[in-house]
């Protein structure tokens, strides 16, 4: 059974994109979703601008994993026609590129260590250091943590983490962040004036609800789930952090295609050069990937990771409290 650097250069056979396949699923998402967005405004009845709106939502979800890929050089590297497709997309989210790459980035070097900035990450406190703490900031830590955050993504994550915190902490690095929420409030403000409310409320918000709000459980699923493994920086090691501290997320088909096979985020981890559209090809490929540390979107499974809080070092686990 492969493991350690000869698993990740298992996998390099993988790591090249289908140029075509790229351009394809790219325009075809991004047709799909304009389309959808165009029918929560155009369509005759509520019931379809409703359903039209719930699609966009999810829509916006696969969008984001090309746009992902995209800028971790995976798919479409060098193209300046995909370049200003995914800067202008990433400004439409709220997760600009100059801090979604550098936050990322970030995550991607030190997944599941203790004792690194939560840049990129949701914070993991020990048990003993989250004790130790006062009431004050043990609140602060458990409201980043909580359910309520999480499902609202579209504020906590994206508008204020993404957008209005990057460039408070930096404005000249990240002045497309402020070009992002000045573009949003135009676009609601605009909408309201010309549409109405309604229009607004299916245009903008239930869309950005449900896509923030997945794209947020995501991430936090990803990496906080019953059997996840956190280790201190000296004992850290890029592929037991890929393979241990990642979950396979398992999810039926046409979830799977919205999540754009995000899901696979043990083979992202261990290489993030895969595209998205190959993740699968490579799990079927290679024994040693098809035995992960799995969760899933059903109730009981989303209970399970939402409850645990911080990492308890002496039973080398995560715990609630």
């Amino acid at each position: 059974m492969l493991e350690g650097k000869d698993l990740i250069l298992a996998t390099k056979p993988y790591a090249t994109e289908i140029r075509a396949k790229s351009w394809l699923y790219t325009i075809s998402t991004l047709l799909l979703l304009i389309l959808s967005l165009t029918g929560t405004i155009m369509l005759p009845y509520l019931l379809l601008r409703v359903c039209s709106s719930v699609l966009a939502g999810l829509l916006i979800v696969r969008m984001f994993v090309i746009y992902h890929d995209h800028q971790h050089h995976t798919i479409l590297h060098n193209s300046p026609l995909a370049n200003a497709i995914m800067t202008v997309f990433g400004i439409y989210v709220l997760a600009p590129t100059s801090i979604w790459k550098r936050s990322h980035d970030y995550h991607h070097k030190h997944n599941s260590k203790l004792f690194s900035a939560d840049i990129g990450s949701y914070p993991i406190f020990t048990r003993k250091k989250f004790l130790s703490l006062p009431p004050k900031q043990q609140r602060a830590y458990l409201v980043i943590r909580h359910p309520l955050t999480i499902a609202l993504g579209y504020f906590s994550m994206f508008l204020l983490g993404m957008s209005l915190k990057s460039f408070i902490s930096s404005p000249r690095k990240h002045l497309d962040s402020l070009l992002a929420m000045v573009l949003h409030a135009a676009a609601i403000t605009l909408t309201v004036i010309f549409l109405g409310w309604q229009a607004a409320l299916l245009f903008i918000f239930v869309p950005f609800f449900i896509a923030c709000g997945i794209g947020a459980y995501l991430f936090y699923a990803q990496h906080n789930f019953p059997g996840v493994s956190f280790n201190s920086n000296e004992d850290w090691c890029y592929h037991d952090a890929a393979l241990l501290s990642s979950s396979y997320i398992v999810m039926n088909p046409v979830m799977a295609w919205f999540t754009g096979n995000i899901g696979y985020h043990h083979i992202h981890h261990l290489n993030a050069r895969i595209p998205f559209y190959r993740l699968p090809e490579v799990m079927a490929a290679i024994p040693a990937l098809q035995t992960p540390k799995t969760t899933s979107f059903r109730i009981g499974d989303i209970y399970a990771c939402l409850r645990l809080k911080v990492w308890d070092a002496e039973r080398k686990e995560m715990v609630g409290l």
